[in-house]
């Protein structure tokens, strides 16, 4: 085996993902293995910082078939650009909501109130944090 490749074991270890997931992603075009050594898949180092992406993105709630199309974006892909402002925008609303609730659990940690939920000051900080949009449109029908 070529010294610079890596093998799909040592892929999933350093990503933190699981062979089977490297072989799902490989399947979506995300990744592409560079041979075989036997019956196991190498990878060029660079896959890692694929992989990184990848992860990032799936964290952040981007589907891999959204990942996949990002992965081939061109500065000439309108509709994609429009779907990235979007997607910033979501992931503002996410973090603004998600900070608000970590400021509000700091308060309740040391928070000397009894009971904790009923202080004033976590009560305002919890108020705060409004629902996703999908709880705030209520019950599907």
């Amino acid at each position: 085996m070529d010294g610079s490749l890596l093998d799909i074991a040592e892929v999933a270890r350093r990503s933190g993902l699981t062979p089977s997931a490297l072989r799902f992603y490989e399947k979506k075009g995300l990744i592409a293995a560079a041979g075989r050594n036997g019956l196991r898949r190498t990878y060029h180092p660079d896959v890692l910082e694929r992989l990184g992406l990848i992860t990032c993105a799936r964290s952040a709630g981007f589907s891999v078939a959204e990942i996949g199309r990002f992965l081939v974006a061109r500065p000439s892909d309108a509709d994609l650009r429009v779907g990235m402002a979007a997607k910033a925008r979501d992931l503002d609303e996410q973090i603004g909501r998600l900070t608000r609730l970590r400021d509000s659990l700091r308060h309740a940690a040391v928070c000397d109130h009894e009971p904790i939920v009923e202080c004033p000051d976590f009560k305002r900080a919890v108020g705060n944090v409004p629902a996703p949009a999908a709880a705030q449109a209520g019950p599907a029908r």
